[in-house]
C-alpha cells in the first residue's frame, strides 16, 4: 500500500477508488498567511531516484515540510541510503529534522522545527 493510498484509503472490492476529488477544503476563515503567503507549507513528494532530490532540497531550503514517499526505492538499498544521506545532511545544513516512518515515508522539517517521535494518544 503507497502512500496515497495510506492518506486516501485503501480500495476495498466492494469500495470505489477514493481520489482527490472526494474530498472538500475546508476554510478556515480569516487566516493571515496561506499558500504562496509567506507560510510555512507542507509537500507531498514521491521519490523514485536521486532526480527527485532537487525539488525536495529546495522546499526545504524554502522552510518547507515534506514528506516523501520512498516506497518505489525497495529495489535498491544502496539508493535509499544515499537518499537518506542526503536528506539528513540538508536537515543539518538548516538546523532542521529528519525521520523515517516505517519502511515507507520519510519527514523532513526545516529550521526551527523539529518532529516528535511520540505518537500522539500514547
Amino acid at each position: 500500500m503507497g502512500f496515497m493510498d495510506k492518506l486516501l484509503g485503501e480500495q476495498t472490492s466492494q469500495s470505489r477508488r477514493r481520489n482527490v476529488d472526494d474530498y472538500v477544503e475546508v476554510g478556515l476563515g480569516d487566516v493571515e498567511a496561506g499558500p504562496g503567503e509567506g507560510g510555512t507549507q507542507i509537500h507531498i513528494a514521491e521519490i523514485d531516484g536521486q532526480r527527485d532530490l532537487i525539488a525536495i532540497k529546495d522546499a526545504i531550503y524554502d522552510g518547507d515540510i515534506v514528506i516523501a514517499d520512498i516506497v518505489r526505492l525497495r529495489t535498491s538499498d544502496s539508493t535509499v541510503e544515499h537518499v537518506i544521506d542526503e536528506l539528513r545532511q540538508v536537515a543539518q545544513e538548516v538546523d532542521g529534522d529528519i525521520v523515517q516512518k516505517g519502511d515507507d515515508q520519510i519527514i523532513v522539517a526545516p529550521t526551527g522545527l523539529s518532529i516528535n517521535r511520540k505518537k500522539l494518544g500514547r
